[in-house]
């Protein structure tokens, strides 16, 4: 989670919404994504999908089986419906999302037992840290 942390606070300094997104398959970083919104005009180039396209390239395909993704932000629907379909084995978050929030926040993606597919979920794994490098970002832009 701490690398996750340092690619959230890099997509931070680049304008970025800070989030950052870590792919381990059988005990190996396979992918690594940050927020890219702003700079490929694209909204889905959240931190997950990211690493999600990019897991599946090295894997050489879209089940996902085995790979825990770790992120520094509870997933959206997007990111959340996206794992879902990907068959993740488990997603570690860190801060809540009480806005967009799927993991029981907002929305109740990831958990929800009418999946076909289960993640195991651990929450807030350093919340503090990856909540201040949000809170933080967005004071700064609210001064700017």
């Amino acid at each position: 989670m701490r690398r996750a942390l340092g690619l959230a606070r890099a997509a931070g300094r680049r304008g970025e919404v800070p989030v950052g997104a870590i792919a381990v398959y059988d005990g190996h970083v396979i992918a690594v994504a940050s927020n890219r919104i702003e700079r490929s005009g694209d909204a889905t180039a959240h931190a997950e999908m990211l690493v999600l396209r990019r897991a599946a390239r090295v894997l050489g395909g879209w089940r996902l089986t085995g790979v825990t993704l770790y992120v520094t932000l509870e997933p959206c629907p997007m990111c959340a419906g996206a794992m879902v379909q990907a068959r993740i084995d488990r997603c570690v978050y860190g801060a809540r999302d009480p806005k967009k929030g799927a993991d029981g926040s907002v929305y109740e993606v990831l958990r929800d037992p009418r999946n076909n597919h289960r993640i195991e979920v651990t929450d807030g794994l350093l919340a503090a840290e990856c909540g201040a490098a949000l809170s933080g970002f967005f004071a700064r832009r609210r001064k700017g």
